[in-house]
Order: C-alpha cells, then sequence, then structure tokens
C-alpha cells in the first residue's frame, strides 16, 4: 500500500466476519500504511482497527474517516494478510479477533461507556423524586462513575430502568479510550560531549563518570552505576554544566535469563545427515511437508538446528514449534548454545512487555529464529524457509478458547502460502500425520536407531488386578517396582515417575452418607491438593478449606480416594527419606522460572526422584534417568473421546523413552489394569506399525478422522433450561438447514444435541452437537449457511454457540 491510499481496508477488533472500508485525513495519509494500527469509529464506539492494504475508490459514498494511526512502524509483514484471511476462513472466526489473538496482549485502544450522576439526577436525589431502585442506582454513581453492566450486576437493576434515567436526564453517559498498557521500554543513556574536556574541578565520583565515557560513546545510567553508585544523582549537574548529554534509548527486556556457552555442533549420524540433506534439497522450491519419525533419543534436535543453520545460511528466517513452556527452555537453551542472540522467543510465559519486546526484535530482522509455543505460528517472520513442528503429536498445539486453532495444522499452512518447507517430528506421531504419508501429502522420514546405537528400554509390565489386596503405599507403588527404584537408587542413578493427574487425592467422599465433594459449579469432584490445604476444582479454579464438612450432612468423616502427583510424592518421601525429591506439575511450576529450576536439579544430578504429569513425559533429556515408573497407564484409556487410545499409546510411549538416554541401559515398569489392551501392548513394544494398523481399523469403520472432519458446536449457558432449549433450536436448524439442500443431506451427518460429557463447568450447562463429513469444504459451507441465515441463534445474550472445527477436546 502506497502513503497517497485515500481509502483503505480495516479488519476491526471486533466480532465481525468482513473487513471495512475507511477514509485516511489528507495529515494521516503519510504514516497509513499496511501492518499498522489505527483507531477508527465503529458505531458509536471507537475501536482499534488492522490496515490490511489499500480499497478501491469509493468517492461517491460517504466514508468514515480513521481517528489516527497508532504505529510508528506496522506489527506485521504484509505476507502474513494471506494467512491471516485462510485463518479467519477455516477457524470461522472474525478476522479482526485473528489478528488480536496474534498479536502481543496489552496494546490495543478500545472505549467503553462510563455513566455518571449529572446535577439533575443530584437534585432528584436530594428531593426525594427517586423510587427506590432509582435512589440506589443514584447513590452508587454518586460515589463513582461506573460502566453500565457494573449496575446491572445490583439485584434488581433492569436496563430500562437505566434507559429511563437517561432519558430524565439525571445520569449521563461519557465514553473514554482504554487499553494500550504495553509499550516499549526505554533506558537513560549519557553521553560525553567532549573527549578532550579537561575534568578539573570536578569532584572524585564526577570525574570517574567522565573517566568511564571516554572509553565508550555510550553508557546506560544501570551500567555507569556499577561503576559509580551516586551516577543517578551526579549526572543532571553534569548536563546542566555542559560535559554530558543525557537520552533515552529502546531497551530490550531479557526473557532469558543466564547467558550460555556456546555449544560445537556433534557429528550428525547417517540416518541424521540423510534426514538433514533431504529438507534441506526442498528449500527455495516451493511447499513441501516432511514427518521426521524418530524414535526416542534419536537425536531430532540436532536434527533440526543443522536445518536452521542451512536455511539461516541461504537467507530465510525459521521458525520451531514446542507443545509446552516447559519445553520451550529447553530447545532455546540448546539453539542459544549454536546461533547466539538471534534467537527469540515467544510463549505466554513471558510478561506482556517481554512478549511484546521479543514481537518487535523479530518484526525488526533483528532474529532469524523464533522458538514458541503454539502462539508462535503468528510470529512476524518474513522469508520464512522452514517451520519446525516438535512433538507434533502432541494436544496442546490445539487452542480450546477463544480462536480454537490448531498451530501443527497452521504450521503446514503458513509453509504452503510462504512457498517454504513443514517439518513435523514426533517418537509417535499422530494418526493424521502418518495417514497424510500414506496418502503421499506428506514424505516420511525416519530415525530409527538412537544415539551411539543405544538400546531402547526395557519394559516390564505389572498387571495391577494380581495387587488389588494391597493397601497404603503398595497400592501405589508396588513392590516390583520398590525394588527397582531401591536398586537405581543404590547405583547413584536417578529416577523419573509418571502419574497423569496432579493433587493428593482425585476423589473424596463422605464416610457417613457417601456423598461426594463436588465443585458448586461443575460437575465434577474436587481434587485434594495437602499443601495447600484445600480442595480444588481443576476446570474453574473453585476451592475449598481441605476442614470443610460434609454439605449434606455435615460429618467430617471425608474419606481421601484415588490418588495424584502430590500423593505419590508423600509416598515416595516415605519409602526412600534419604532420596531428593522433585515434583513436576502444574501446582509446583507455575512461578517464573521454577520450571528451570526443577529441570536444572535434574541436568545437575542434585534430583535423585522427579514425579511428574505429562509435562515430563515428551522432549526433555535426562542422561542419568535410567528407570521410569509409571504408575497407572489407564488414566486417559477411558475418556469419552475416539483419539483415547491413541492418547494413551503415544504418551505411554514417549515417557518410557525419557529412561536410558546415556550410557546405562533402561528400564520401564508400566503398572496398568488392562494389560492385554491393544494400546497398552503397543506401547509396551514400542511398537507403532502395530498401534496405528488397529487404531486406523477402528476409525475407518466408524467414519471418524482422518476419514471425514468434524466441526462440534458448543452451546452453554447460565440457566439449564435456556441452555438445553436453545440446543435443541440449534440442533433443529441444522436438520432444517440440511434437509433443504440435496449436497447436504447426502453429504453431512449430525450427532446430537446431546448433553456434554461434563454437563456443567464454571456454572454454564454444557451442550454438543457433531457435524461430520468426507468433505470439510462441505462442512464449511453448512455451517456458513446457518450463522448468516439466523445470526441471532449464534449471537444469544443468554446462551453461546461456539463453532470449533477440527475438536480436540469432546468433554
Amino acid at each position: 500500500m502506497t502513503s497517497s491510499s485515500k481509502y483503505i481496508e480495516v479488519a476491526v477488533d471486533f466480532s465481525l466476519y468482513r473487513t471495512l472500508t475507511y477514509q485516511v485525513p489528507e495529515s494521516l495519509l503519510p504514516y497509513a500504511s499496511t501492518g499498522k494500527r489505527v483507531l477508527v469509529p465503529f458505531r458509536h464506539r471507537r475501536l482499534t482497527g488492522y490496515i490490511l492494504g489499500k480499497s478501491a475508490d469509493l468517492d461517491n459514498i460517504k466514508i468514515k474517516l480513521i481517528l489516527d494511526v497508532l504505529d510508528e512502524k506496522p506489527l506485521f509483514p504484509v505476507s502474513m494478510i494471506p494467512f491471516f484471511r485462510w485463518t479467519a476462513e477455516y477457524y470461522m472466526h472474525p478476522i479482526g479477533k485473528v489478528i488480536k489473538c496474534a498479536l502481543p496482549g496489552g496494546i490495543n485502544v478500545n472505549d467503553f461507556a462510563l455513566i455518571s450522576i449529572a446535577e439533575t439526577g443530584e437534585k432528584a436525589l436530594e428531593n426525594g423524586f427517586a423510587t427506590p431502585l432509582e435512589r440506589k442506582i443514584l447513590c452508587r454513581l454518586k460515589s463513582c462513575p461506573c460502566r453500565r453492566k457494573d449496575i446491572c450486576n445490583i439485584d434488581g437493576i433492569p436496563v430500562s430502568l437505566i434507559s429511563s434515567m437517561e432519558s430524565k436526564g439525571w445520569i449521563a453517559k461519557k465514553r473514554k479510550l482504554v487499553g494500550g498498557k504495553t509499550k516499549q521500554k526505554t533506558e537513560r543513556y549519557v553521553s560525553l560531549n567532549n573527549k578532550d574536556v579537561t575534568d578539573n574541578g570536578l569532584s572524585l565520583p564526577r570525574r570517574k563518570i567522565i573517566d568511564a565515557l571516554r572509553l565508550a560513546d555510550e553508557i546506560s545510567v544501570k551500567d555507569l552505576k556499577q561503576t559509580v553508585p551516586t551516577a543517578p544523582g551526579l549526572i543532571k549537574s553534569l548536563e546542566k554544566a555542559g560535559y554530558i548529554t543525557i537520552f533515552n534509548k529502546r531497551a530490550y527486556r531479557d526473557p532469558f535469563g543466564e547467558p550460555i556457552k556456546f555449544n560445537k555442533a556433534p557429528v550428525l549420524t547417517v540416518e541424521q545427515k540423510n534426514a538433514v540433506d533431504t529438507v534441506a534439497s526442498s528449500f527455495g522450491k516451493g511447499f513441501a511437508a516432511y514427518l521426521l519419525a524418530g524414535v526416542t533419543s534419536s537425536g531430532k534436535t540436532e536434527v533440526y538446528m543443522n536445518l536452521a543453520a542451512k536455511a539461516i545460511e541461504q537467507g530465510y528466517s525459521v521458525l520451531v514449534l514446542v507443545p509446552e513452556i516447559a519445553l520451550i527452555s529447553q530447545m532455546e537453551r540448546r539453539f542459544r548454545s549454536r546461533f547466539g542472540e538471534c534467537v527469540a522467543v515467544l510463549h505466554s510465559g513471558l510478561s506482556a512487555g517481554e512478549r511484546y519486546d521479543q514481537w518487535i526484535r523479530i518484526m525488526r530482522k533483528e532474529t532469524g529464529i523464533v522458538i514458541g509455543a503454539r502462539s508462535a505460528i503468528f510470529s512476524p517472520l518474513a522469508d520464512v524457509g522452514i517451520i519446525i513442528v516438535d512433538e507434533e503429536h502432541d494436544t496442546s498445539y490445539k487452542q480450546e478458547g477463544g480462536l480454537r486453532y490448531n498451530a501443527r495444522d497452521l504450521a503446514v499452512v503458513r509453509a504452503k502460502l510462504n512457498g517454504g518447507v513443514v517439518l513435523l517430528g514426533s517418537a509417535t506421531p499422530s494418526i493424521q500425520s502418518v495417514y497424510n504419508v500414506k496418502t503421499k501429502k506428506f514424505i516420511k522420514i525416519d530415525l530409527k536407531k538412537r544415539i551411539e546405537q543405544r538400546p531402547l528400554p526395557k519394559i516390564t509390565m505389572i498387571d495391577l488386578r494380581k495387587n488389588k489386596d494391597a493397601k497404603g503405599i503398595d497400592q501405589i507403588i508396588t513392590p516390583k517396582l520398590y525394588e527397582a527404584m531401591k536398586e537405581t537408587l543404590a547405583r547413584k542413578e536417578q529416577i523419573l515417575l509418571f502419574v497423569n493427574r496432579r493433587g493428593y487425592s482425585s476423589f473424596s467422599l463422605c464416610g457417613s452418607c457417601g456423598e461426594a465433594i463436588q465443585c458448586k459449579n461443575c460437575d465434577i469432584s474436587l481434587t485434594l491438593h495437602q499443601k495447600a490445604n484445600v480442595y480444588k476444582c481443576h476446570y474453574c479454579g473453585f476451592t475449598k478449606s481441605s476442614f470443610s464438612s460434609c454439605e449434606k450432612c455435615g460429618s467430617f468423616d471425608i474419606k481421601l480416594l484415588g490418588f495424584g502427583s502430590e500423593k505419590v510424592e508423600t509416598a515416595v518421601r516415605t519409602l526412600f527419606p534419604d532420596a531428593r525429591v522433585s515434583r513436576m506439575d502444574k501446582d509446583t511450576t507455575a512461578k517464573k522460572g521454577s520450571i528451570l529450576k526443577i529441570l536444572k536439579g535434574i541436568e545437575n544430578c542434585t534430583t535423585d526422584i522427579l514425579i511428574g504429569t505429562q509435562m515430563v513425559a515428551k522432549g526433555h533429556d535426562f542422561p542419568n534417568i535410567t528407570l521410569v515408573g509409571i504408575i497407572c497407564a489407564d488414566l486417559s484409556l477411558n475418556f469419552p473421546d475416539f483419539r483415547a487410545g491413541e492418547r494413551t499409546f503415544q504418551l505411554l510411549a514417549q515417557v518410557s523413552g525419557r529412561a536410558g538416554r546415556g550410557a546405562v541401559p533402561g528400564r520401564v515398569f508400566l503398572q496398568t489394569y488392562t494389560p492385554d489392551h491393544f494400546s497398552i501392548l503397543s506401547a509396551r513394544d514400542q511398537d507403532f506399525e502395530a498401534f496405528y494398523n488397529v487404531e486406523i481399523g477402528f476409525r475407518k469403520a466408524l467414519s471418524y478422522p482422518p476419514f471425514s472432519r468434524i466441526i462440534q458446536l458448543g452451546i452453554s449457558g447460565r440457566d439449564k433450561d435456556k441452555a438445553g432449549m436453545h440446543a435443541l433450536a440449534v440442533g433443529e436448524f441444522c436438520n432444517i438447514s440440511k434437509r433443504g439442500n440435496k449436497s447436504f443431506s447426502k453429504f453431512i451427518e449430525i450427532l446430537g444435541p446431546v448433553e456434554a460429557p461434563l454437563p456443567k463447568i464454571a456454572k454454564q450447562y454444557r451442550w454438543q452437537i457433531m457435524l461430520k463429513a468426507l468433505n470439510v469444504k462441505v462442512l464449511h459451507k453448512f455451517v456458513s449457511h446457518m450463522l448468516f441465515n439466523n445470526a441471532r441463534l449464534f449471537n444469544n445474550s443468554n446462551t453461546s454457540v461456539v463453532i470449533d472445527v477440527d475438536p480436540f477436546s469432546m468433554l
């Protein structure tokens, strides 16, 4: 877009499925360019919009003027706009909301209506003209202005009453701009005006400042303080005397922490070299998609780094996606040890300021490699040569709120739109990706051997059905596992215990009446977290004291059943009081830097036993861990989800792969109640092909992905009856739409509406409708037809309808 463009295409930060045209006033023409944010009038409000390019001349139509240009330089490159459009269309999400999701948080500016008491309202209050409800409102507004929704939250206040008081002139409404809290950081710097200046007559501290500045062109006040502690108080007088100049300079907030030592690249194995050469041969030749299927500890990360080096050499940028923040630390440290300061990171664990700074670094091409979690798929890289998706099977790549995108799938799309290469890596590839190999969409590369010919761990299965009479700790850690742990500790080796459930007791009930301790907001039992002395809901965050009595009968006789990572930790500390034990789950990694601290404990061998949830199951490289104990392999197997078997196999195979990654061979003890299930048997034998052949048969017979595509409609509301009635209305409209179109009636399958497996979460009553078809285009056309022909059904004030394309969670 040129600076002379009078009309611009703008995506507004609002629930609008199309872009708008605005006019740029003459005074702002030099500043309005693609990729910048603008403040625009929208209905009766002012909102942030994003310039997507120039629009056709519309001189015969009255077009609104933009109010301001909010950025000095663009926030995203022009090359990302087709990607934003594709994402918005495929996931059926407003394009302005897509761009907002992509950009760093806290930068947008919007306005809201603020209601205050007018002079006539104060008189009405004084003279007793107001009704009791009107008095309640006026008294509230007299203390401070507030939003209309805050007033409506007062019991018994209808919206119509507020409108009536506004028409009487008792209350006044003004609009106020808010937002834009995240800004660039600056630091004070000083420079010497003349290096030949004499410092006679100056105090010793001032002479030290002058001497320091003679050795450098400029120094930050922060660094100068290290030499002269009183420098911040002295520099103003030196500037006034003409010796120095004080100025502000942009500073980046450092998300990395400690520096990393340079690490020389090792010699590649024959398999690794073949993988690197095969993928690198596609650089600059258009789109190509590869699946790197490598057993655990086969050196996939080294393949990634070698490919990144080749891409950088050829002038391309590199994007590396990692499923969880816990893995980013390890990946980022390895890349920085090889590539230094040209690495940037993007993930939700950064502060708003750190994320903004990293974004600007990428946009200014100060870094050629970006490592991040799923949101990093939107990083503003230009000339993307390769996108690497590590642990591509992981469900964490799917966003479950707002824009419900899958970063793995978007990686393929972005590479295709940019004519680049995408590499999906995993020791346990997803059924979908392997199917894409079988249908010639992807090219498969195998790494069948571990580094240095290390053997895969020996897996021993323990049938928990034979342990049913065990009591106490033996229920959690069987005698066989206990003996193996004792032997491992005696050899000064490390142990990993995996349990895919956090907390102390996963199910508690009253010993007197049998009532379960349930969440008041959800249809789910509370989990006891003993260290925090609370029962906690893992869905809405509700907590209650662990000393609470039964709500039904008042008894304090509460039976603690089930177990989680906290209970396993307690058991381990009892069995091995001298062992150094760490726990890695959502509770212990909430504080910034806590993940790195736990991982360093393993790396430095200051931790003997690590207990963890699925955080520890993937990607981590711990050479001294020689024993892995899987406390209960069945926890994810019986979920009401067609992918339950796949996820169980992947989880067990991945956590087993943490053992024996060093010089000493590894052992795995897998405790299970279902030793004959094909997912468990395939994980024990570490045989992906055997698992795939059985699983793909089930999928085909039931016409589930990858043989079909799914869009899930999630209906929820605070009123149980209204939510149910609305779900039935949506279901009826689905059937009417299907019957009214031949292509729909032939290809669309409608399942539901039914109550969700978890019917109530966070005070929301939930229903589901599943739409299935062999072709995703038919599904999109069907849902678009419903969305735009009965918008009120999808935009109801009492009940929400969420469209989830390619859903992962069926709960």
